[in-house]
């Protein structure tokens, strides 16, 4: 009973040789169509938009993973050791080689060949392995690092059946090395990015000695196949388990149940592979494992690295046949897009003369591409954003003429600036109108500040221009990517030299600005309508504060009335006596300061602290004369007296000066018409900017049909020409 069991248990070493004619001449034609496939879209990288069926080797660290597929190919060919081993996905696909007539195999007839190296065979797999681990290093280093770039090999040999596996890094949860400190979760999504594709059968590899329920190979499957429907199990080191335990319920799904079943191995040991047990060797000791072990004999259809290459085999050849329908739709569907856009690139013209006509066709579709965009005659024009000129318009007008519309000419400036401006412009007199020089420092520093905002609109345009020379790449143009570039890089060049020139002029303009304040232009306010302005602002100011001052105003009429009675009792007392002598230190200096200073100004108001009041009575030449008489008797005794020495010294002017913090009304009145001044100029040399910025834009960087004769002219196309 046991031998009929395992009379499907090859004893040649060949785990596949069994397989149904039927079954393997659907493989044989089937499943190296879809490699062919995979191949190509390999190199296409994510360009890729179609997933071919294969099979995803899922398993946590140590699980015995490359035991199976070593075991599936017959072959020693995979880096082993104790710690991580496969630290990129290795993509394996084996080819089934026809035997010879007489059944017999030769040492040369299997080898292996790396897409990276690209037509070359490998027959010794020991070179194999180290090339897979000279890869792998080269990607990730020599400390455990992990990296999701595929390795893609090929196994050609008699022995194995045609399946394409993808070996994947083992699940582990303990970071060593170089590995960073979230490698499981990592790795956790580098597997479930090739499993949670349908087109993919999930291998889930978990040891027998193990709690299946905890299976990390299990739960990732699950998370990607919820209901089992293309995830196989494979329980490994079915002879290390405990003694009175077996896989019986593992094999038969009532722990873990899965559609399409479990298959149970017996791995090669540690032990054995330092020994170099050949895989040949380890299948008679898996045959005679399962042969000595009735518990399994009813499930032989479920045990064995045979049973694996077969049913992995049955079961890609099934899932290939329930997606090839859709399958080939989408790849017809891609063809006829391809089909399409390579006839659109035209035939391939060979002669010199051909050529140089094609080329010159290119640049003139280009050019007037890129002009009919700039002029919004574009055929292809966005109605949803604002597309080419348009957005130069924008940048014009809504930008750059916004931008300096809200700019106030006098919010940099404070009114001690200008304050400060012009006491230094009158040197040490005072002045007797407000001077010029001011108004013209203060009115350059808003002129220069317009420079800036300028070359920002130049850069702007400059940019914009790049983008609408990139979107001039005609069909024609992308057949010749290298054209294409230096196409690029010509158009960029041929900008830049416009950007130089416009930026200059800008600045240009800017100094023209600067070196002639042009006072007589018709626009602007001029120095009698500024003070006219101004006074009529501070007459107004003063208008809208007297209501609120009144009460004090009359107690400072009072105050000066009382104050010019008691000058008018002590004037009298001096006037009756100014022949008795007075000591030195009792001279009247305050009356005399008084009168002094009334005759100095010649200030007859009644403001004048009541003076008014005592030469006010008639004009009589009898006070006039007491007042000359006092005034005399004072200077005589001033500059009769012998000179003392005086302890008043003054205070050294400070390193930095600034205003007197009290502001005069004429001060504020000066203050005023040069703001007035600074606005209306200003306005008038924003307005000529607004203008003339936009015209020296347009006019040095180049719409290149305006310039064809250069633009054809240049080293670069002359080369390409």
């Amino acid at each position: 009973m046991a031998e009929q069991a395992h009379s499907n248990i090859p004893t040649d070493g060949n785990p596949n040789s069994n397989i149904s004619p039927p079954s393997a001449s659907l493989g044989q034609s089937v499943i190296p169509i879809v490699n062919r496939l995979q191949d190509i879209f390999a190199q296409l990288g994510s360009a890729s938009t179609i997933d071919l069926p294969q099979v995803a080797v899922v398993g946590s660290q140590s699980s015995g993973k490359s035991s199976v597929l070593e075991a599936l190919v017959g072959r020693d060919f995979l880096p082993r050791g104790a710690d991580i081993c496969t630290r990129r996905p290795l993509v394996l696909q084996l080819v089934q080689l026809p035997r010879g007539e007489d059944g017999s195999l030769s040492e040369t007839a299997e080898w292996g060949e790396f897409l990276h190296l690209s037509g070359r065979r490998i027959f010794d797999f020991n070179a194999i392995r180290r090339e897979i681990q000279a890869e792998t290093e080269k990607e990730v280093g020599l400390n455990k690092g992990v990296s999701d770039k595929q390795i893609r090999l090929k196994i050609f040999s008699p022995n194995v059946l045609n399946i394409t596996l993808v070996d994947l890094p083992g699940i582990t949860r303990v970071p060593v090395g170089d590995q960073p400190s979230d490698i499981e979760a990592r790795i956790r999504t580098m597997i479930l990015s090739y499993i949670k594709h349908e087109t993919c059968i999930i291998l889930a590899v978990s040891p027998a000695n193990s709690d299946l329920s905890n299976s990390d190979a299990l739960q990732m499957a699950r998370m990607a196949d919820p209901d089992g429907s293309r995830t196989i199990g494979v329980i490994t080191k079915l002879d290390i388990m405990d003694r009175g335990t077996d896989a019986r319920n593992f094999l038969l799904g009532n722990v873990v149940p899965l559609r399409l079943g479990y298959i149970g191995i017996v791995n090669r040991s540690q032990e054995d592979i330092i020994a170099n047990k050949s895989i040949r060797d380890a299948l008679a000791y898996e045959e005679e494992f399962f042969h000595s072990r009735p518990v399994y004999h009813s499930l032989a259809d479920r045990c064995g690295v045979p049973q694996l290459a077969k049913k992995l085999n049955q079961i890609l050849v099934q899932h290939i046949k329930a997606i090839l329908p859709e399958l080939k739709a989408r790849i017809n569907s891609q063809m006829v897009s391809v089909v399409k856009e390579l006839s659109s690139y035209g035939e391939t013209i060979d002669s010199k003369a051909g050529q140089g006509a094609l080329l010159l066709i290119i640049l003139t579709r280009y050019t007037e591409a890129f002009n009919s965009i700039v002029d919004g005659k574009s055929e292809d024009m966005a109605t949803t954003e604002l597309y080419g000129g348009a957005r130069i318009h924008y940048i014009f007008q809504s930008i750059f003429v916004k931008c300096l519309e809200e700019v106030d000419p006098c919010g940099d400036i404070t009114d001690e600036d200008i304050r400060t401006a012009i006491q230094n412009a009158t040197g040490p007199k005072n002045a007797l109108f407000v001077p010029e020089v001011p108004f013209e420092v203060l009115v350059r520093r808003q002129i220069i500040r317009l420079l800036d905002p300028s070359l920002q609109c130049a850069r702007f345009i400059y940019e914009e221009l790049v983008k609408i020379a990139h979107q001039c790449e005609s069909i024609e143009l992308q057949r010749f990517p290298v054209l294409c570039r230096r196409l690029e890089e010509v158009v960029g060049i041929f900008l830049q030299e416009g950007l130089a020139p416009a930026e200059t002029m800008i600045e240009n303009l800017i100094c023209m600005e600067m070196d002639y304040i042009n006072t007589s232009h018709p626009s602007f306010i001029g120095g009698s309508k500024a003070v006219e302005a101004a006074l009529q602002q501070h007459r107004s100011a003063k208008e809208t504060s007297e209501p609120d001052k009144a009460p004090g105003t009359e107690k400072v009429q009072k105050s000066r009335s009382l104050l010019a009675k008691k000058n008018i009792s002590g004037v009298a007392v001096d006037q009756e006596r100014p022949t008795q002598p007075v000591a030195h230190h009792e001279k009247p200096v305050s009356s005399a300061c008084h009168v002094s200073c009334h005759l100095m100004t010649g200030n007859t108001s009644v403001s004048s602290w009541g003076i008014s009041s005592i030469f006010g009575g008639g004009g009589s030449h009898a006070s006039s004369a007491k007042e000359t008489s006092v005034y005399k008797s004072y200077n005589e005794s001033t500059y009769n007296t012998e000179p003392t020495f005086s302890n008043i010294r003054l205070n050294e002017p400070p390193a930095i000066l600034r205003p007197s913090e009290a502001q005069t009304d004429d001060e504020l009145v000066e203050i005023t018409v040069t703001k007035l001044l600074l606005r209306s100029y200003y306005n008038i040399v924003r307005k000529n900017i607004q203008d003339t910025v936009p015209k020296a834009i347009m006019h040095f960087l180049p719409v290149i049909h305006k310039n064809w004769d250069s633009f054809c002219s240049s080293e670069e196309i002359q080369f390409w020409a």
